[in-house]
């Protein structure tokens, strides 16, 4: 199995160059920083006729996610590095088109159109949510519900983001009853009409450094409420920066940058080794197996 490790601000993730076809649990143990090679997902390749490329996002708990901006931006210059693509192309998700540009350092993904309407983010309800108060243990939170491909929960505060308890709320808005699919979570204070920063609990993965998606999420929830205004948005982060143009009909495209680690090649004992454990699992589990 060889896979190459790089990250976009912190934002980690294995892309799968050969090697075993994934399955949750080669996710997992993959993505464990302690006893596998550490990462925030593995992005797998696979063929397709609904873009130029195919890409299946996997998130470190073995789920898999409609769209990830670092992910994205990760496997377009893996593509153009190891693969030889064009400056331009599109990636197929397996639930949505997105198109990338890579000029040299320069990387760019267009991440379709932000949506409020419940049923796509998916929330429930009928109408957006809006700064819609969400019972949260004893808080009562404002929130905001926004789909860029996958969902997320934008909380928008006025006081310094490190004096909050974010890393209590966001396990719990993720599991939050509202959202069926889960959602991901971000805390954000506007510095000005065109900066904001935030922190982030992500779906599947946890606080989380930096998130393209997210930020694209902060971004369009900033300007559907009127505390940002259209155009690019400079949304930071503790792992960095990255950059959010917010278009008249929420369409939006994610600007940041992207660091190759290097090249990753398993020992065959450490695949043996998890298959004969995952074996021993699974007949323990087993009502055949095991006590």
């Amino acid at each position: 199995m060889q896979l190459i490790r790089s990250h976009g601000l912190g934002n980690d993730y294995l892309v799968l160059e050969s090697g075993e076809t994934m399955t949750p649990q080669w996710v997992q143990a993959l993505c464990d920083r302690h006893s596998g090679v550490g990462g925030d997902g593995v992005l797998e390749p696979f063929e397709t006729e609904r873009g130029d490329y195919g890409v299946r996002i996997w998130n470190p708990d073995g789920s898999v996610a409609e769209k990830s901006g670092n992910g994205l931006r990760i496997f377009a210059r893996w593509l153009v590095d190891e693969r030889g693509a064009p400056s331009r192309f599109t990636v197929w998700t397996g639930s949505c088109l997105v198109g990338c540009e890579v000029d040299g350092d320069a990387l760019a993904v267009e991440m379709g159109q932000a949506t409020f309407v419940p049923a796509e983010v998916p929330v429930l309800g009928e109408a957006p949510l809006l700064d819609a108060p969400l019972k949260v243990g004893i808080e009562t939170l404002p929130v905001i519900a926004v789909g860029v491909g996958n969902p997320h929960c934008v909380v928008f505060e006025d006081l310094s983001l490190d004096e909050l308890p974010w890393r209590t709320w966001g396990p719990l808005i993720e599991h939050h009853e509202w959202f069926p699919r889960r959602t991901n979570v971000q805390f954000a204070r506007v510095l000005d009409a065109r900066t904001v920063e935030i922190r982030i609990w992500e779906r599947g993965a946890g606080e989380t450094s930096a998130s393209g998606s997210s930020s694209c999420g902060v971004a369009a929830a900033g300007v559907r409420t009127g505390r940002l205004k259209p155009g690019r948005i400079t949304v930071q982060m503790p792992g960095g920066t990255l950059w959010v143009t917010v278009r008249e009909d929420y369409s939006l495209r994610l600007e940041g940058p992207v660091q190759v680690i290097g090249r990753v090649e398993v020992h065959p004992d450490w695949l043996l080794h998890w298959e004969h454990a995952h074996r021993a699992n699974s007949s323990s589990r087993s009502p055949h197996g095991g006590e």
